[in-house]
């Protein structure tokens, strides 16, 4: 099933992302992991794309074992930045074998010195064009509440932005934020831009005090001073931290959705027990 078939069919929509393993070593871990989460039957799962595509098999492989053994849509991240477009093709082509019928157009984060010079692709908005040449798939992209950490201003984000809904986006996913007003503002502002594309708003659990330090190393995130304390007085204490991160996450998404955002996309870190905590937390909302 396509996202935009089950975002157009008005209830609330919850999504979760997993990502595939670097190594296959680690495959049957991970995959395991992802498979849990499948049971909890999600609206869809997205899977992530390792930089330089070096996990296109495994990201298509749980993709393929999601949809197929737990009829849960997959959503098949796919980063092009440091790929050609021989590559860009095989790795379509594949996803096409195994009937995904839906792609999340990203650039990626750039390696550390890269040179770009010879990049076939600079944008998501130039993936965009040739996925949709080579088959009929659902492309979703990705958006920043607090303006992408590359771009000038906010008013240059969201033209940036704009290009790639006119490309073909059919739904745009947020980055992490931890205050829903970013995301009310951002909403305004996009639709004075006439983007008008449903938004999936991407919820992260945090659940130990070490995913700040990685939360602040890849994203502008501001944190909000209530997230702050709870981080300053349970972040200490391991179980004390998972329960108020969970806590914390399910009023983002009760509000979201109250708001009438009515899609919401939880980054588990394949995590099936935070992901079925939640879950727990907001069944009857979702059931509505």
């Amino acid at each position: 099933m396509k996202i935009s078939e089950l975002i157009n069919s008005g209830k609330p929509i919850l999504s979760m992302e997993v990502f595939p393993p670097k190594t296959s070593d680690k495959f049957n871990s991970i995959k395991s992991a992802t498979e849990q989460i499948a049971a909890l039957k999600p609206d869809f799962m997205s899977v992530t794309y390792g930089a330089g595509g070096g996990t296109s098999e495994f990201t298509a492989d749980i993709c393929a074992n999601i949809q197929d053994n737990y009829n849960v849509p997959a959503l098949a991240h796919l980063t092009c930045v440091s790929s050609d477009k021989d590559k860009i093709s095989s790795v379509v082509e594949n996803l096409k074998s195994k009937n995904i019928q839906n792609i999340l157009a990203l650039r990626g984060d750039i390696p550390k010195d890269f040179d770009r010079s010879q990049c076939h692709y600079h944008y998501a908005s130039e993936l965009i064009d040739d996925i949709k040449s080579l088959g009929d798939f659902c492309i979703g992209g990705a958006c920043y509440p607090e303006t992408h950490p590359e771009s000038e201003n906010s008013f240059d984000d969201i033209a940036n932005l704009k290009i790639k809904v006119d490309k073909g986006c059919e739904f745009l996913t947020t980055q992490m934020f931890f205050d829903n007003n970013i995301l009310y503002n951002f909403l305004y502002r996009i639709l004075k831009a006439d983007i008008r594309v449903p938004v999936i708003a991407g919820i992260m659990p945090v659940t130990n005090a070490a995913q700040i330090k990685r939360i602040m190393s890849i994203s502008n995130s501001a944190l909000p001073q209530r997230f702050i304390r709870i981080v300053d007085r349970y972040g200490s204490d391991p179980d004390a931290m998972r329960q108020a991160g969970i806590a914390f996450a399910t009023e983002q998404i009760i509000d979201l959705y109250a708001n009438g955002v009515n899609c919401v996309h939880i980054y588990t870190m394949n995590k099936p027990d935070v992901a079925k905590a939640i879950m727990d937390n907001i069944s009857y909302i979702i059931k509505k």
